[in-house]
């Protein structure tokens, strides 16, 4: 798979620009509703996508090697479905064909992030642990259904 092709497997949900929190003793991740500094929280986009790693050092750069060291990728990830061998979702702009259809199936963090890390103490971001992210919507399960159409009388 060509650079391109791997990154074109962003779905562009936002889920992984999460701040995520480490217990020490356990190292269980556990998902807080706060972006990282970058992310807008409407568009689910990084600000400064070329630049990130300058930025926030932190931000890890998903490669095929990497997915097999970290384990709080969100389920709905294209990255860790195809690391799992599954197929992408109907969703997915690779099969729907239109970036919206990720916010429409309810995959997007757009309209549900607190705002970025930088206003937010630490003691805070205990009281923004959600569990959201580590979930399949409802509406992502399966394609939604047309309507039937309507009969034509003679």
């Amino acid at each position: 798979m060509t650079d391109t092709q791997w990154e074109s497997l962003c779905d562009g949900c936002g889920r992984c620009c999460l701040v995520k929190l480490e217990d020490e003793d356990s190292g269980d991740i556990a998902y807080t509703d706060i972006g990282c500094r970058l992310l807008d929280g409407e568009t689910c986009r990084c600000t400064d996508y070329p630049n990130r790693q300058q930025q926030v050092p932190d931000c890890v750069r998903l490669t095929p090697e990497v997915l097999d060291t970290i384990g709080w990728l969100p389920p709905t990830c294209a990255y860790r479905l195809v690391d799992e061998g599954k197929d992408l979702p109907w969703w997915h702009p690779l099969v729907s064909g239109d970036p919206a259809t990720v916010t429409a199936a309810g995959v997007s963090v757009s309209g549900r992030v607190a705002g970025p890390e930088d206003r937010f103490g630490m003691m805070e971001l205990i009281a923004h642990v959600v569990a959201w992210p580590l979930r399949w919507p409802r509406k992502a399960k399966a394609p939604p259904v047309a309507a039937p159409k309507a009969k034509r009388r003679a």
